[in-house]
């Protein structure tokens, strides 16, 4: 089964959630951790993984071969992000822009456009204790998140709770990362921006009709704004993490709250509980 933690905006704890759901779970069966938050992965921070394998993420990227080139403009017309220029007879290449498509040199009349790998980031695969680790992270200076998460999410293999660490936000990365899982856990915090982030968070969810509940973290008793908007939206609500000075300071020191705060164990199993209550409706 294949479980995304996101969230509407950053700061919510979606990484918190999915660490300690993934270790908690790696204790029962089979469980793979897939960081896809590939601008600022940092689950590893408190997974601590034993890295086996590490390589460059590239993308293709046209070469002109401006003897050929005659100018025609085809390839810089047609390019959807921009990314070629002709000017007279002589055709550029902006490589931050390209997306790889490969459809100029498809077109070229010529034969005048080749290719080159570029790299965009890189990834990630090891271990901790029995759970398998994924993650991808984006070279400095390019913006091409999508590609370096789609990478990862090839590599996974297909086997047991795959828990996918989204991008925050309702952005294509995000799309990218959760479109294919069979539900999706929405983390939120009862603020008016946490409130605000989770409704977008839950339309872009809704419109790819994938199953999905909600976490309340850092909750606060007689604070109910998001309750209210569960029930009120009839959204179903998976657990509540208490604003707890505890788990802050564990936290805060890079370690597991599962794993340091043993009574919390159950609550993230329920988590897990809860899922597969709905997964199976």
């Amino acid at each position: 089964m294949k479980i995304a933690i996101a969230s509407g905006k950053g700061g919510t704890g979606k990484t918190f959630v999915s660490t300690n759901l993934a270790f908690a779970l790696s204790e029962t069966g089979q469980v793979s951790l897939v960081d896809c938050d590939v601008e600022e992965p940092n689950s590893y921070l408190f997974l601590h993984p034993e890295i086996k394998e590490q390589q460059d993420i590239t993308i293709k990227v046209p070469v002109i071969d401006n003897s050929k080139c005659t100018g025609c403009r085809l390839c810089s017309t047609h390019c959807e992000f921009h990314a070629l220029i002709t000017v007279k007879d002589k055709t550029y290449v902006f490589e931050d822009l390209c997306h790889g498509c490969g459809f100029c040199m498809r077109i070229c009349p010529e034969g005048a456009i080749g290719e080159k790998d570029k790299v965009i980031g890189e990834f990630s695969y090891g271990f901790v204790g029995s759970m398998d680790f994924y993650m991808g992270k984006m070279r400095v200076g390019t913006e091409l998140a999508t590609p370096v998460i789609r990478f990862v999410k090839n590599q996974v293999k297909d086997k047991g709770v795959v828990i996918f660490d989204s991008p925050p936000g309702t952005s294509c990365p995000v799309v990218e990362t959760i479109e294919d899982c069979d539900f999706v856990v929405l983390v939120t915090e009862p603020t008016p921006f946490g409130l605000n982030d989770l409704r977008l968070a839950v339309e872009a969810v809704k419109s790819l009709g994938l199953r999905f509940g909600v976490v309340e973290n850092r909750a606060m008793e007689g604070v109910n704004i998001v309750r209210d908007y569960l029930a009120e939206n009839g959204i179903p609500l998976l657990s509540e993490i208490p604003l707890d000075r505890e788990i802050a300071e564990v936290y805060s020191h890079g370690k597991l709250v599962v794993r340091e705060i043993p009574s919390y164990r159950d609550r993230f199993l329920k988590i897990y509980d809860e899922i597969l209550k709905r997964v199976e409706i």
